[in-house]
């Protein structure tokens, strides 16, 4: 063994966090803005996608901080763990105030409230698909993609999203899975009796049971049916298809 070299129990390995610079961490995001802007998204939408990831990451580490107050080593004495927890707590306080305002930054601020009647902020590109990409799995957890699927998610989810404001818009696919989570024998039987492979599969009225934007539309009819059928006139979408999935989602017994 080469004498210079330390015994085992000396040798140490940096943290892969050590080893980012926060040149690497600009370069990382001016890297996705880059990658993003190529495919047609605006920097300002990028940059509030990354903002929300940063957030959720902090979210997540304060979550992690919660079981560390509990976690003092048995043995060391009440001092110990009573400074253990408090040091477990300000860390945990201080990543929640930079989740929080990490959350604000991707947000902005909400758009002002008209004297008449709340106007919420235009639907972007994005927020269409955050949409979508919460919804298809979803979906497919009670059916199957279907030919009869009608191509309309955008404009579909463009209405649902105009019923909510930017903080709810953000925290929607959290919402999805909670409404999916609860009303899941509902919905497992709406979807065998009137969607893909359904005696009325290629019935019009129930189009959109075969469009995996149907699962938004559905959380919307529960939590906010007026203003969805007032921003389904206003994207100009068939009447007919909220009114089928109306009258199939009623047809079914409450959970």
């Amino acid at each position: 063994m080469n004498s210079e070299q330390p015994p085992p129990h000396e040798l140490k390995v940096a943290h892969p966090a050590t080893l980012l610079h926060s040149a690497d961490v600009l370069n990382a995001k001016t890297t996705l803005f880059e990658l993003l802007g190529r495919t047609g998204v605006p920097a300002d939408e990028a940059g509030q996608l990354l903002a929300l990831v940063e957030a959720g990451a902090l979210a997540q580490a304060y979550g992690d901080i919660a079981g560390i107050e509990a976690g003092a080593p048995a043995g060391k004495g009440q001092r110990y763990a009573s400074g253990w927890l408090d040091g477990a707590r300000t860390a945990g306080d201080a990543l929640l105030r930079r989740a929080d305002s990490a959350v604000r930054e991707a947000l902005g601020p909400e758009a002002p409230v008209p004297d008449t009647a709340y106007v919420h902020p235009p639907v972007s590109g994005v927020d269409v698909e955050r949409a979508k990409v919460a919804v298809a799995p979803l979906y497919l957890t009670f059916t199957h993609l279907s030919d009869l699927d009608p191509e309309v998610s955008d404009d579909v989810l463009v209405a649902v999203l105009g019923t909510m404001s930017t903080a709810e818009r953000a925290g929607y696919a959290g919402r999805l899975d909670e409404f999916a989570e609860e009303r899941r024998e509902r919905l497992t039987r709406l979807y065998a009796e009137y969607g893909p492979g359904s005696d009325v599969s290629i019935h019009g009225r129930y189009s959109l049971l075969h469009s995996p934007s149907s699962v938004a539309v559905l959380e919307r009819l529960v939590a906010a049916p007026s203003a969805l059928r007032e921003e389904w006139d206003r994207v100009e979408l068939p009447p007919v298809w909220l009114e089928g999935l109306a009258k199939a989602w009623e047809a079914q017994p409450g959970d």
